[in-house]
């Protein structure tokens, strides 16, 4: 029948779907971990809890995509960074509670399935994995034609972790007087880009490709930087001492995010002096007029992951960060009240 119609026609090719697995498997399975069972492909990944390890375990799960980061991925067809942000933001939430992350599912959404495109974005994902400690277990890559533009597309991700019971990290933990180890970030990671975007592309008209001494790379670059992951750096340290909270600087800021960290009563008084503020947030502020507060409450400012612990541990701890070259800084304490205060630095409240 001459008009008969296929799959194809309409606008999904399942044999660039097939093609597409066939360019991730090694890297997925590059990602396994000894608990995972079976093979990619299957209806639903599988993963045998090591109940030597874990005693009394208590799962955490979390979800998250990129935002609108990934307008700027498709504006300056750059798509191998993005699978880390997907990643991260998911396996960082988890941690915060004292989680190990165990394994993670992606959800790749396209308007035209591009195996070579796919697979800079899964290939992406599973470096991602790898370096968290977490398997790549499955995943889904929908085809939907007339529901996005071609060259463009949707990714999130589900992370799951496992903490044991007693080193599970809550906000019953935190007291006055616990000292606030700040991380640094990467950059922007993944939250605040409704804003970026419009204050580059819109108010400064940038194109991407522009060149910035205080940046030491194009603006487009910097934008596309990755989202820092956590795992490596905070799991021998919730393994080693009794962190009392965590926070994963995300959308929100710092105004959002420590709260959720702590008890009724209690806030944070972080110094604005205890680091340097890298110079991607101050053109922003620069470009945009935006209000010092309004950048604190949107952005990570330079600080991606806190630490909250006991003031008698905090020594040690700084020790060991140290020991393993990582950064950190001591950015305050914990005190009474119901309202985060940053002082010093840029501004006072």
């Amino acid at each position: 029948m001459s008009d008969a119609l296929t799959y194809k026609d309409a606008g999904v090719d399942i044999d660039a779907g097939n093609a597409s697995v066939d360019l991730i498997k090694e890297s997925v399975k590059a990602t396994y971990r000894k608990e995972v069972l079976g093979d990619l492909g299957g209806f639903g990944g599988l993963f045998a809890v090591d109940t030597e390890k874990y005693k009394n375990p208590v799962l955490v799960s979390g979800t998250d995509g990129v935002g609108t980061k990934l307008k700027i991925a498709f504006m300056l067809d750059k798509h191998d960074t993005i699978g880390q942000d997907a990643v991260a933001m998911c396996v960082n939430d988890i941690l915060v509670q004292g989680a190990e992350p165990l394994f993670f599912l992606d959800y790749l959404a396209v308007g035209k399935l591009v195996p070579e495109s796919v697979a800079d974005i899964v290939k992406g994902v599973a470096r991602a994995c790898k370096e968290s400690g977490c398997a790549l277990i499955g995943g889904e890559t929908a085809e939907m034609r007339g529901f996005y533009k071609e060259g463009e597309y949707d990714i999130a991700g589900f992370a799951v972790g496992v903490v044991e019971r007693d080193k599970l990290i809550t906000s019953e933990r935190v007291k006055e007087g616990d000292i606030i180890i700040g991380l640094p970030s990467s950059g922007l990671h993944s939250n605040g880009y409704t804003l970026v975007r419009k204050i580059v592309f819109e108010k400064e008209n940038l194109k991407g490709d522009e060149y910035f001494d205080e940046l030491g790379k194009t603006i487009g670059e910097e934008l596309l930087t990755p989202t820092r992951l956590y795992p490596k750096i905070c799991l021998p340290l919730i393994e080693k001492y009794n962190i009392c909270g965590m926070v994963h600087i995300t959308g929100g800021g710092f105004y959002e995010n420590i709260p959720r960290a702590l008890p009724k009563g209690l806030t944070a008084e972080i110094d604005g002096d205890s680091w340097r503020i890298p110079n991607i947030f101050k053109l922003l502020k620069k470009w945009g007029n935006v209000d010092w507060k309004e950048m604190y409450r949107t952005f990570n400012m330079g600080i991606g992951m806190i630490l909250i612990v006991d003031a008698n541990d905090a020594k040690s701890i700084c020790s060991d960060l140290q020991a393993a070259n990582e950064k950190y800084y001591e950015i305050g304490r914990v005190t009474k009240g119901d309202k985060v205060t940053i002082k010093g630095g840029v501004f006072n409240e």
